[in-house]
C-alpha cells in the first residue's frame, strides 16, 4: 500500500427495513435500544400517516392499546401508548374515555410521535434497487427525494415491510378512479364530491365499507342522496368477539397454522373468515339503530343494504354509471344506476419490483406466494447467511396474525431474536388457554 493512502471499510449494517408502516415502525422502536445489531429504515413518504384516508371521526382501531408498537416486548420502552399519552398530558382524557380501543386518528398520531423520537428511520427516501455483493451481502439503492441524491447502502440482512396497496377487482377497474368513483383508501380525500350526488353506492363486506357506509347515512339527511351498500358476502356478519375466538390470533395458533401444508393453510383461513374479516359489532349497532330512528312514524328510508350481491362492471353512461350486478345465489343479474361509487374492495400485498431478480432462487408455493420460514424469511432452494425477512405476503404462510396489530410485535421479537442470533426479547410460550393439536 502507497504511504499516504487510507483504505476506508464500507459500513455494514446487520439490517436495512424497507417501508415503515406500523410493523416496521414497531421493530424500529424495539430496536433502538438494541445494541447488539444496528440498522436503517427506508421509507418513501415524507411523514408517517396511517390509512390517512380513512382516519374517519369516531372510528376506533378494532385491536385493545395494548397491542401498540412495543407493549408485548417491552412494556418498560418509552415508546409504549401509555407513554404518549402522558407526555401529551392525555394520560386523564383517555382514562375517562373509559375504552379499551384506540381511535384511528389517535393511533396515526401516536405513531408518528414514535417515528419523529427514532434517529435511525429515513422519510423521503425511497429504496429503488437490491442486488446482492459476492460477498453474499445486500446492496441497497436509495434515492433521498428532497436532495435528488442516491447512495447504496450494505447489509446483512433486509427486512420487507412495504405493506399493502387498494385491490381494485377486474371489471371495476378503468380510467373513471376518480372523484365519482374512488376506493376507500381515500374516501376522506373525495368525501365532499362524492357526498354532492344524488346517489352513493359503497361496495364491499368488510369493516372500511361498513365505517363509510355508516358515515354516509350520517350525513344523508343533509345532502339527501340514494344511499346503497352491496355486499358480496353472504351477509352482514359481526367480527367474532368471543374470547376463546381471538385466541386465534395467539402464538401458539401462528406456530401450529404454519406447520399445515399449503392447501389446509388455505383452507383453515377460508373457515376463520369471520374472525379475521367480520365486521366490528358496535359499528354493526350504530348503523341499525340510527336506521331504526329514522323509520320512526313511518318515514321513508332512502337505503337499500343488500348482500349476497356482487358487482362485475361499471359502464358510465352520460353522467351516471351502470354497475352491472348479479345477486349469486339466485343468480340474478340487474343493471344499478348511480351517480357516486366508493370500492372498499380490500387490499393486496405491495412487493417491491426489485424482488423479481431473486424470483428463481426463491421457493415458490404457488404462482404469486413464496414460501416463508416461520422466522419470516423468504425460503430460498440454496440457502443464504444473510437473510431477507418480509412482513409483507404472509397470510397463506402465518395464517391470519398477516395483518393483525396485536401480533406484530411478537412477529418482530422472532426477527430480532433472528438476526442477532440470541434472544433480545424472551419469546411468550404459553399465551392461551386452547390448545390446536392433540398432544403426544
Amino acid at each position: 500500500m502507497e504511504e499516504g493512502i487510507l483504505l476506508v471499510t464500507p459500513v455494514v449494517y446487520d439490517f436495512i427495513g424497507i417501508g415503515l408502516g406500523p410493523f416496521n415502525l414497531s421493530l424500529a422502536a424495539l430496536t433502538d435500544r438494541v445494541k447488539e445489531i444496528d440498522g436503517l429504515f427506508f421509507e418513501q413518504e415524507e411523514a408517517f400517516v396511517w390509512h390517512p384516508g380513512m382516519l374517519i371521526e369516531g372510528t376506533d382501531l378494532q385491536t385493545p392499546f395494548l397491542a401498540d408498537l412495543v407493549t408485548f416486548a417491552d412494556p418498560t420502552s418509552p415508546y409504549t401508548f401509555i407513554n404518549y399519552l402522558h407526555s401529551n398530558e392525555r394520560l386523564y382524557a383517555f382514562y375517562f374515555l373509559n375504552q379499551f380501543t384506540i381511535p384511528r386518528k389517535e393511533y396515526s398520531d401516536y405513531c408518528n410521535w414514535v417515528a419523529h423520537q427514532l434517529s435511525h428511520c429515513y422519510f423521503n427516501h425511497r429504496v429503488t434497487n437490491v442486488t446482492e455483493t459476492e460477498d453474499h451481502l445486500y446492496q441497497v439503492t436509495v434515492e433521498n427525494l428532497l436532495k435528488k441524491e442516491v447512495a447504496n447502502y450494505l447489509t446483512k440482512n433486509l427486512i420487507i415491510g412495504t405493506g399493502s396497496i387498494p385491490m381494485v377487482p377486474k371489471g371495476l377497474d378503468g380510467d373513471w378512479i376518480n372523484n365519482d368513483i374512488s376506493h376507500s383508501s381515500e374516501y376522506l380525500f373525495h368525501e365532499e364530491q362524492l357526498k354532492s350526488g344524488h346517489s352513493v353506492t359503497v361496495i364491499g363486506s368488510g369493516q372500511s365499507a361498513s365505517e363509510i357506509f355508516y358515515d354516509l347515512l350520517m350525513d344523508q339527511k343533509y345532502h339527501d342522496y340514494e344511499l346503497t351498500w352491496f355486499t358480496r358476502s353472504s351477509g352482514i356478519f359481526q367480527k367474532e368477539d368471543a374470547k376463546l375466538g381471538k385466541e386465534f390470533f395467539s402464538p401458539e395458533y401462528i406456530h401450529y397454522f404454519h406447520q399445515l401444508d399449503f392447501d389446509n393453510r388455505l383452507e383453515a383461513l377460508d373457515s376463520l373468515n369471520q374472525l379475521r374479516n367480520g365486521i366490528d359489532p358496535e359499528t354493526l349497532k350504530k348503523i341499525y339503530n340510527l336506521l331504526y330512528h329514522r323509520s320512526i312514524s313511518g318515514e321513508k328510508l332512502n337505503v337499500t343494504i343488500q348482500p349476497l350481491t356482487e358487482a362485475n362492471k361499471i359502464e358510465k353512461i352520460e353522467n351516471t354509471y351502470h354497475l352491472h350486478c348479479q345477486q349469486w345465489q339466485q343468480k340474478k343479474k340487474f343493471i344499478h344506476q348511480t351517480e357516486k361509487v366508493v370500492l372498499a374492495t380490500g387490499y393486496k400485498p405491495a412487493l417491491p419490483n426489485w424482488l423479481s431478480q431473486f424470483a428463481n432462487e426463491i421457493i415458490w408455493e404457488d404462482n404469486k406466494r413464496f414460501k416463508v420460514t416461520e422466522n419470516y424469511q423468504i425460503d430460498f432452494k440454496k440457502k443464504k447467511t444473510n437473510q431477507i425477512y418480509t412482513l409483507t405476503n404472509i397470510e397463506h404462510s402465518h395464517g391470519a396474525s398477516a395483518t393483525n396489530l396485536g401480533l406484530s410485535v411478537f412477529r418482530n421479537q422472532k426477527i430480532i431474536n433472528s438476526i442477532a442470533g440470541k434472544e433480545i426479547y424472551p419469546e411468550p410460550t404459553k399465551t392461551v388457554f386452547q390448545q390446536f393439536s392433540p398432544k403426544h
